[in-house]
């Protein structure tokens, strides 16, 4: 059942209407879970038992680790006065070691679990491939293994909760419908965003009453990700299909207006279906975390990750990044090189400082290439964005005296501007890697776009992709639009282009939703023999 479909519109309505009109406003939530299972059996009914497994299995972790917990209180309170302080020291470190077992069996089974599906054939066919190379008969079967609907999603979720209750940052859930739901809510499994227990939890269970302003607020944010999925991605997929199905057929700059009409197409594509998730959420009394921020407005590469898919970031921040750079081996090296010769200079004391989280972000963006898909040019997709933020990190105070002496006001328009242009060329490096179907093909896309640029030979290939003159022409006019939308939320970061206008008068709203919507009906990619495009970040 696509986002973007009549089916999924109608079940939205159903719900909300069984939902808000449910009787027993304490037991509202258990509408939202039989939604949420009913919506992933229509979408994925044989896989679902992948679902419960991650359910049941970080359920159960969970509250063994509280038990375990509660337990050595108890046991502590009652010997508080016939133990002595090492005796004590060596029972919390029992129950800590009791509990951290439990939480590493959860994270092995799912993340394993997550692996094998997603990584076992990738592994198989690079071991055969160096198996031939090495001329041996020998060969590792690959299997047919099929992924589960949002597996990554629901899987980081509920691993990331099992990590929050070993931590004692959030107290187990002990209803497991509720936390059933959690895991499986309809609107974020698909491709997120990425949720913290705490901050969603609490929101799912609680009863809700219909809320006009909300409802409205939703089905705008709805309207806006129609419009970017239908309009814009989905007619801009249609030529990047087209080179990607003859990938080697075409030049340098052919490849070069597909990976700048890839960053727009993808844009669209995640952010369209997020606000889908989101408004559908709003309209149900939940809020669901922001995952993007007008990311080709960073400044950085890193400015660029904290803007996209920020849920992404923020779990691998928190149980990647800090475990990493927080370690006691990681300090321990950036200590020993803060001691050398290097280490008393200025630079060296630098680099010394930001060494431990310099590499953890390495780590992480290697992992976010392995997360991406199971191919080696997601892995360079990773060590590309993770290798320029260590390098800039490390690298800042020389970058800093560069400025200085070449007499920048760092603070100017032009070099913000100058900043953006930078990191979105670093972006479209790193979308190179996506688009081209392999490692190889993607170093020879960088090659042509070095030396084969033609401009003649590029417009008559671009005409060639199945798109005409007024589809490139909206694609512009779309893409003008979106810039201008993106600098008035840049410069009122404090609001909503849907609050700011419930501040206009009615005949303005009512002029510029209805054009919306027309917009959609007219421009919109859909319609009888029409096979929609699925959200990109449905693979992952």
């Amino acid at each position: 059942m696509s986002y973007t479909s009549l089916n999924f519109i109608l079940f939205v309505c159903l719900v909300a209407v069984v939902y808000f009109l449910f009787p027993k406003k304490q037991h509202q939530w258990t509408v939202l879970l039989a939604a949420s299972y009913v919506f992933y059996l229509i979408a994925s009914y044989r896989l679902a038992l992948f679902l419960l497994l991650t359910t049941v299995t970080t359920y159960s972790a969970a509250i063994r680790i509280e038990d375990i917990a509660l337990a050595g209180k108890a046991e502590l309170k009652e010997h508080k006065k016939d133990w002595d302080k090492e005796t004590k020291k060596a029972y919390k470190e029992q129950l800590k070691s009791g509990k951290k077992k439990v939480m590493l069996a959860a994270l092995i089974l799912n993340l394993g679990i997550l692996a094998f599906l997603k990584y076992y054939n990738f592994f198989a066919g690079s071991l055969n491939d160096l198996l031939g190379a090495w001329k041996l008969s020998f060969s590792v079967p690959t299997l047919r293994l099929l992924l589960p609907l949002g597996i990554s999603f629901y899987t980081f979720q509920s691993v990331g909760y099992v990590v929050d209750v070993y931590w004692d940052k959030t107290p187990a859930e002990r209803n497991l419908g509720k936390f059933a739901l959690f895991v499986s809510f309809f609107p974020q499994i698909v491709q997120g965003p990425i949720s913290f227990y705490d901050q969603l939890a609490h929101q799912l269970y609680e009863p809700h009453s219909f809320d006009f302003t909300r409802c409205k607020h939703g089905l705008e944010l709805i309207l806006w990700g129609f419009f970017k999925k239908l309009v814009i991605a989905d007619r801009a997929v249609i030529a990047i299909n087209a080179v990607v199905a003859d990938y080697a057929g075409f030049g340098g700059t052919t490849l070069t207006f597909t990976v700048l009409l890839y960053a727009l197409q993808l844009y669209t594509d995640f952010s369209g279906g997020i606000d889908i998730s989101r408004g559908v959420a709003q309209i149900l009394g939940i809020d669901m975390v922001k995952n993007f921020n007008r990311p080709y407005f960073a400044t950085s590469i890193n400015d660029y990750w904290r803007r996209w898919h920020i849920t992404l970031g923020a779990w691998m921040k928190e149980y990647v990044f800090y475990p990493l750079a927080l370690s006691k081996k990681f300090i321990e090296v950036s200590k020993k090189l803060k001691a050398t010769k290097f280490g008393q200079t200025e630079f060296g004391a630098h680099v010394s400082k930001v060494l431990p989280t310099s590499f953890a972000s390495l780590v992480v963006f290697f992992l976010v290439g392995v997360w991406h898909g199971a191919n080696w040019k997601y892995v360079a997709f990773g060590l590309w964005n993770g290798g320029i933020i260590m390098l800039s990190t490390l690298l800042e105070p020389k970058f800093d005296e560069l400025t200085e002496k070449l007499k920048l006001n760092a603070k100017s328009l032009g070099f913000r501007v100058f900043q953006m242009l930078r990191t979105f060329l670093v972006v479209l490096v790193g979308y190179v890697f996506d688009v081209a179907p392999d490692l190889t093909q993607s170093m020879h896309t960088f090659a042509l776009a070095l030396t084969d640029q033609n401009l003649s030979v590029g417009a008559a290939e671009i005409a060639s992709l199945g798109l005409g003159k007024l589809d490139y022409l909206l694609l512009m006019v779309c893409t003008g639009f979106l810039f201008v939308i993106s600098v008035i939320q840049e410069r009122n970061s404090h609001t909503t282009i849907r609050q700011m206008l419930d501040e206009q008068h009615f005949a303005v709203r009512y002029i510029f939703l209805l054009t919306g919507i027309l917009a959609l009906l007219v421009f919109g990619i859909y319609g009888p023999g029409f096979d929609p495009t699925a959200f990109v970040y449905m693979q992952f």
